[in-house]
């Protein structure tokens, strides 16, 4: 299938979607920011399956770190045929007026501003006008996107709509370049980011707003990821999945 990179790919959704994809015949580049061991683990993982893997430290908040972790991907694995825009947090949940600068700026600087970079960098790699092979992208948006955050994550939400809106203006303008541009949009997934707003209760307290009644697994997002990214969705750009159990 080719090399996929994956930021954020240390836990949660990043994490399956590295896994997934090694299954699938991928080779992986597992990007995380602190988590080492995690990562690691992670790689055991796809090495298990069959696949080459290589652990690159960076934030993706940093634009050094961005551009790094492209040319090392590249150096380690060879020519990049995927991407997965992951990396985001929460921030700690409040109600707008109690949210700091601080909270906000973090929030904006990781889930937009290094989104947009990833973003930069897999298209100046990827596009058949730079000489790539083409490929694909996929970028992490969230139900919060269409929901609101509304009474504790309105900046992470407001951060979400971006994204939505990255996907159909980069779809357009690198269609024609052999590169596909799509989003996930998970509702109530099962990771601990959940624990990252503060609320250890929020799955529970959120969970009877969710039609099917469960909430949903990281593989769930993980196989709509990879069918993205896949032959099958080949003439798929410019969308976003929503992944949410009936929760819109």
């Amino acid at each position: 299938m080719g090399v996929l990179v994956v930021t954020g790919g240390s836990r949660g959704i990043g994490a399956a979607t590295c896994r997934m994809a090694a299954q699938r015949g991928w080779d992986v580049v597992v990007n995380y920011k602190g988590n080492a061991a995690a990562a690691g683990a992670v790689a055991a993982d796809i090495a298990a399956a069959g696949r080459k893997a290589a652990l690159i430290q960076g934030d993706m908040a940093v634009e050094a770190d961005v551009i790094r972790l492209f040319a090392e991907a590249q150096k380690a694995l060879g020519p990049i045929g995927g991407v997965v825009n992951n990396a985001g947090i929460t921030g700690t949940g409040s109600r707008l007026e109690d949210t700091t600068l601080e909270t906000i700026r973090a929030v904006v600087d990781l889930n937009v501003t290094g989104a947009l970079l990833v973003a930069r960098e897999a298209v100046k790699r990827m596009s058949t006008r730079h000489g790539g092979q083409g490929g694909g992208i996929v970028n992490l948006s969230s139900a919060a996107a269409r929901l609101g955050g509304t009474g504790e994550l309105i900046p992470y939400a407001a951060t979400k709509g971006a994204i939505e809106t990255l996907t159909i203006g980069l779809a357009k303008e690198v269609g024609g370049d052999g590169i596909r541009v799509n989003a996930v949009s998970p509702g109530l997934i099962a990771t601990d980011i959940h624990d990252s707003t503060g609320d250890m209760n929020r799955m529970n307290r959120l969970l009877p707003g969710v039609p099917m009644g469960r909430v949903g697994t990281a593989e769930e997002v993980a196989e709509a990821i990879l069918w993205l990214l896949s032959p099958a969705a080949s003439y798929v750009t410019g969308t976003s999945i929503q992944i949410t159990g009936g929760r819109l």
